[in-house]
C-alpha cells in the first residue's frame, strides 16, 4: 500500500550533495509538508508514494537549493549606479550618501522583494542579508516563501535606520525578539565591520545574539588596506580583532575573509567560523581573489555569497560557484584546485555549515527541509551531455549550468516556482516600484556637483570621525593658571599627553549649512613632529543638546588630509564665504573616571574681538549613551577647576568671529 504525499519529484537526476556524494541517475525525491521524506531511484519511490502533485523532470538535474551566505538584497535597487571606483570611494562616496537620502523601510521592502524574484529564477532558496530596515527584509522574504538569515546592520556612524549605534543595537533586539520564532526567517544582528565598529558593538552584539541563540553576521578582511590598517591601529588582523571583542564566542558568519592569513584560518577553523567569500563583488571592487583551497583544506566552514547587486550586479549563484571553481585555478597554475564538487558544495552542504543550518537544509536528504530546485539540462549552451561518470553531472552543473536554467523552485515545501513562473509574487508590480524609486536617484546623482562630501571624496582618503562632540568653553582672563592647575593637579586626573602648536584655521560655508574646515596645525613642543599636519573636515549642521553646562553637538563629520593649498581649496569647493582664525594652543590629553578628553587653553591671534585665553575642555565619541555620560563629568571638571556660569561661552570659535 502506497502512502500519500504532497510533492513526487521523478525521473531527474537526483544530485543530493550528501556526505557520500550521492548521484542517482534516475531519481525521485518525495516531500510531505516541509520536509524530505524519500530519496531514492524513481521506480522505487513510484512503488510507495502516490503524490497529490508528480513532476516529472526527466532531463533535468535535481539539486539542494543554492545558498548566498552574504548579501545586502535591498542594494538591487542600487544595482549600476557606480561602477570603477575603490572600495572606500565606491562606499562613503556613494553608497552611504545615497543610502543615508533614500534608503527608508519601502526602500528596504521593494528591493528584497526585487532580489527575491532574482534569486528564486536563479535556484536559490536561502540567503543572508546584512542591510537596514531588516523587519521588512524579513517580512519581503516571507512574502516571497524564501528562508533567509536577515542580519539588522549596526555601525558607529549614523545609519538610516539609526542615528546612533545604542539605538541600532537596540532596533537589532527588537527585531530579534519579534522575529525568533518564525520557521524560515532568523532574525539576528549585523556588526558591520571592524573599520565602522566599536570593541563595544561587537561585545553588546554577541551578547544579543548568545541570549537569543541567533549567529552573529559581519564583514572581514575584505581588502589589502583594511587589514594593513586593523594592524596598524590594533596591532592585529581584523579577523584576530574580531576573535578578541567576542564575535567568535557565538555562531558567526564572516563574509569575504578574502586576505585571511594561515592564522586567521586556524582561528577560523577553531571557532567555527563560516567564511564566505563574494568572488564577484571581491573582482569587480578589486578587493582579491580569497584563499579558497587553504580555506578548504585547513577544515573552514566556507561557503559562497553574491554581496550587494550595487557591486555585483546580480544575485547569480550559478555565476559564483564557476568563479569559484575557476579563479583558484587562474592563480595556482593547478586545473585541480577547486573541482566541481567542490565548487557546488559552497553553495550547498557546505555552504549550509558556513551559516549554521546544515541541520535542516543542503542536501537532500530524508528529515532535511525540503529546499529544492530543478535544473534543465539540455539547452544549447549545456548540450551534448555526458554520463559515462556519475561525476560529470558536477561539471555539468558549475561550467555549462546557468540561472536561467532552472525550472522550479520548492522552499520549504512549497512550489514557489513552477515551470519559470514565480508563484509567490507579482514580477511587473516589483519592476514597477523599483524603477519608481530608481528615479528619484537618479535625479540626486544628476546634481551630485553640488555635494561638497562627494567633491572632498574625489579627494581620497576621507575617514568618518565621532559624531557627538561635548564642549564646554570657558573666558578665564587672568584666572587661566588657577583653573588649570586645579584640573591637572587633581588626584582622579591622569594627564596622557601634552603639546603645545599654533593652529591656522580656514572655514569655508555652503548654502548647505555644511561647513568644512582646512587646519595647518605646527607643534612646537620639545620632540614634536617638525612639518605641519594639514588635515580637511567637512561637518554638517549640528544639533545642539543642552546640558546644564556642557555643549553637545550631533553632526557627521569626515576628515580627509589636506595636500592642496587654501586657494586650491577656495577655487575647488567655491563656498558662499570662508573665515580664517589663528589660535595658540596649549593642549593636555587627560584621563578622568576612565573616559578621556581634551583640555586646551586657547589665545586667538586673530579673527574674534576677545583673544581670551580660553579654558575648553572637550570630548568625542560615537555613543549618545556616553555623550550624556561625559556631558556631566565636563560639568564635574568644571567645578574641580572653579568655573563659573558666567564665565562660559556657549559658542565655537569659529561663531565668534
Amino acid at each position: 500500500m502506497s502512502a500519500t504525499i504532497d510533492l513526487l519529484l521523478m525521473n531527474g537526476t537526483v544530485v543530493t550533495m550528501d556526505a557520500a556524494w550521492t548521484i542517482i541517475p534516475q531519481g525521485a525525491v518525495a516531500i510531505q509538508g516541509n520536509q524530505i521524506v524519500a530519496v531514492g531511484p524513481a521506480s522505487e519511490l513510484a512503488e510507495h508514494y502516490t503524490a497529490k502533485e508528480t513532476r516529472d523532470c526527466s532531463g533535468h538535474a535535481i539539486i539542494p537549493g543554492l545558498i548566498n551566505g552574504h548579501a545586502h538584497v535591498p542594494m538591487s535597487l542600487l544595482r549600476g549606479m557606480v561602477a570603477d571606483q575603490q572600495l572606500d570611494v565606491w562606499l562613503f562616496g556613494y553608497m552611504f550618501p545615497v543610502e543615508s537620502q533614500f534608503v527608508d523601510a519601502d526602500f528596504s521592502y521593494v528591493g528584497t522583494l526585487l532580489s527575491c524574484a532574482e534569486m528564486l529564477r536563479g535556484g536559490t532558496t536561502t540567503f543572508v542579508d546584512m542591510y537596514y530596515f531588516e523587519e521588512e527584509v524579513a517580512r519581503a522574504a516571507d512574502a516571497a516563501g524564501m528562508r533567509a538569515i536577515c542580519g539588522q546592520t549596526v555601525m558607529r556612524l549614523p545609519t538610516p535606520d539609526a542615528k546612533s549605534f545604542d539605538e541600532g543595537l537596540e532596533r537589532a533586539r527588537r527585531f530579534i525578539e519579534a522575529w525568533r520564532d518564525h520557521p524560515r526567517i532568523v532574525p539576528t544582528v549585523a556588526p558591520h565591520a571592524p573599520y565602522t565598529c566599536t570593541d563595544r558593538i561587537y561585545q553588546e552584539a554577541s551578547a544579543l545574539c548568545r541570549r537569543f541563540g541567533v549567529p552573529l553576521v559581519t564583514h572581514l578582511s575584505e581588502t589589502a588596506h583594511e587589514v594593513d590598517e586593523s594592524i596598524r591601529e590594533r596591532e592585529v588582523t581584523p579577523i584576530r580583532y574580531a576573535k578578541r571583542v567576542g564575535a567568535f564566542d557565538v555562531p558567526c558568519i564572516a563574509a569575504h575573509c578574502v586576505h585571511a592569513t594561515e592564522d586567521d584560518i586556524r582561528l577560523l577553523r577553531e571557532a567555527r567560523v563560516g567564511a564566505v567569500p563574494c568572488p564577484t563583488s571581491n573582482l569587480k571592487l578589486a578587493s582579491g581573489i580569497a584563499p579558497y583551497r587553504r580555506l578548504i583544506d585547513a577544515g573552514v566552514r566556507v561557503g559562497l555569497g553574491t554581496d550587494g547587486p550595487a557591486s555585483n550586479d546580480d544575485q547569480d549563484m550559478f555565476t559564483e560557484i564557476q568563479l569559484a571553481a575557476l579563479l583558484p585555478k587562474g592563480v595556482s597554475g593547478d586545473p585541480t584546485a577547486v573541482p566541481a564538487r567542490e565548487a557546488l558544495a559552497l553553495a550547498t552542504c557546505w555552504g549550509a555549515k558556513a551559516i549554521h543550518l546544515d541541520q535542516i537544509i543542503g542536501t537532500l536528504e530524508v528529515g532535511k527541509r525540503a529546499d529544492v530546485a530543478v535544473v534543465g539540462l539540455g539547452r544549447l549552451h549545456s548540450a551534448p551531455r555526458y554520463t559515462y561518470s556519475p561525476d560529470a553531472i558536477y561539471s555539468h552543473l558549475v561550467y555549462s549550468a546557468r540561472a536561467s536554467d532552472v525550472r522550479d523552485v520548492i522552499v520549504d515545501g512549497r512550489m514557489l516556482m513552477r515551470e519559470q513562473q514565480l508563484l509567490s509574487l507579482d514580477e511587473a508590480d516589483i519592476l514597477h516600484r523599483a524603477q519608481s524609486i530608481a528615479e528619484g536617484i537618479n535625479t540626486f546623482l544628476a546634481h551630485r556637483e553640488s555635494d561638497v562630501l562627494a567633491k572632498i571624496i574625489a579627494l581620497g582618503g576621507v575617514q568618518p570621525d565621532e559624531i557627538f562632540e561635548i564642549q564646554v568653553k570657558a573666558r578665564v582672563g587672568a584666572t587661566s593658571e588657577t583653573k588649570l592647575h586645579a584640573l591637572l593637579e587633581h588626584p582622579e586626573v591622569s594627564i596622557s599627553k601634552h603639546s603645545v602648536r599654533t593652529q591656522y584655521d580656514t572655514y569655508f560655508f555652503f548654502k548647505s549649512h555644511e561647513r568644512l574646515r582646512i587646519r595647518e596645525d605646527h607643534r612646537t613642543d620639545p620632540g614634536a613632529r617638525p612639518e605641519p599636519k594639514y588635515t580637511i573636515t567637512l561637518v554638517a549642521e549640528a544639533v545642539r543638546g543642552e546640558y546644564p553646562l556642557a555643549m553637545v553637538l550631533s553632526r557627521a563629520r569626515y576628515t580627509a588630509s589636506a595636500d592642496h593649498t587654501a586657494r586650491f581649496y577656495r577655487e575647488y569647493f567655491q563656498p558662499e564665504r570662508h573665515v580664517e582664525i589663528e589660535k595658540r594652543r596649549k593642549r593636555w590629553r587627560i584621563l578622568y573616571k576612565e573616559h578621556d578628553f581634551a583640555l586646551n587653553l586657547d589665545t586667538l591671534a586673530s579673527g574674534a574681538s576677545d583673544a581670551g585665553p580660553y579654558l575648553e575642555i572637550k570630548s568625542r565619541t560615537w555613543s549618545s549613551r556616553d555623550a550624556a555620560t561625559r556631558a556631566n563629568l565636563i560639568g564635574e571638571l568644571m567645578a574641580i577647576a572653579g568655573i563659573s556660569e558666567d564665565e562660559l561661552v556657549k559658542q565655537e570659535y569659529v561663531e565668534l568671529v
